[in-house]
């Protein structure tokens, strides 16, 4: 089981009067295999370059600008001012928004979970809101800012933890519309009481534990595999890696740095007039 990265932020959940202070951590890791671009005739690293599509040469990153297509090769350039000035507000605050019912929300929205845990005397208020969750099966839809990008999020409680899983935004779902689907009903697609009766029964039979350990990414074991054989025979590559400077006036930053900064630490009192004072402006990240 992987553990809990360290604290990215510090900050509070917040709904009504009701203010706890929790710190943020992520949840999950990729682990897919990482396939590194080689030059089969000298086994020279290949990058990634900055390429005009039009006349396939480099170009400078200072004649690079930000567009937004609004119609078929049309597009608006916009500064870089301009982009900051559209950021949300940083805030320190995990806000709730509504309780719904737990199983309303479709899988397809979820898109990346964090774990919760209270900090600065909050265990209690934190346990409390855990509990409230578990025994009426509801969840919270929040929205969040996590490194100048704003979130909806769903919080949800996972045995002595909440959860924190960001989602995906409505008009980021595509519809059902177009798929070619069966009818909705087993009357309606056609399926008999005795197809629907062995189907159960076969579900029944196939029925166990959730046990996450039991599953693994086959893709990668059988890639690992292959290259711990090549190891032992001896059928390597020494890459070397050129030396990169970094453009002057650049700053290299951390995700994890990033995501730690952008949310100051502390708590902040849930009241309306709280959430109506102006929060400092996010640091821009180039």
């Amino acid at each position: 089981m992987v553990s809990a990265s360290r604290t990215l932020w510090k900050g509070a959940i917040t709904f009504g009067l009701v203010h706890i202070p929790v710190g943020l951590h992520t949840a999950s890791i990729e682990q897919g295999v990482d396939f590194d671009w080689l030059d089969r005739r000298s086994m020279d690293p290949v990058g990634y370059r900055r390429i005009n599509k039009k006349t396939g040469k480099e170009i400078d990153h200072e004649d690079i600008v930000k567009g937004v297509e609004y119609e078929d090769g049309k597009y608006v350039v916009l500064s870089d001012e301009e982009i900051e000035a559209a950021y949300p507000r940083a805030t320190q605050t995990i806000e709730i928004l509504r309780f719904v019912e737990g199983g309303e929300i479709p899988f397809v929205y979820l898109e990346r979970p964090y774990y919760l845990t209270p900090i600065n005397r909050g265990q209690k208020v934190y346990a409390l809101l855990r509990e409230v969750l578990a025994r009426t099966g509801k969840v919270g839809l929040a929205k969040v800012v996590i490194a100048t990008k704003q979130h909806l999020a769903v919080l949800v409680p996972s045995g002595r933890a909440l959860v924190l899983d960001l989602m995906r935004w409505g008009d980021e779902v595509k519809t059902l519309e177009g798929l070619d689907l069966p009818a909705e009903g087993s009357k309606a697609a056609k399926i008999s009481a005795a197809e629907l009766k062995m189907a159960e029964q076969l579900v029944e039979d196939m029925s166990g534990p959730w046990e996450p350990a039991a599953f693994k990414d086959e893709f990668k074991r059988q890639v690992m595999k292959l290259v711990d054989l090549k190891v032992k025979a001896g059928d390597t590559e020494t890459v070397i890696q050129p030396e990169e400077e970094a453009p002057e006036g650049a700053e290299i930053i951390d995700l994890t740095e990033l995501l730690a900064r952008s949310l100051k630490p502390g708590t902040r009192p849930a009241t309306k007039a709280a959430r109506k004072s102006p929060a400092k402006k996010a640091r821009k990240v180039a």
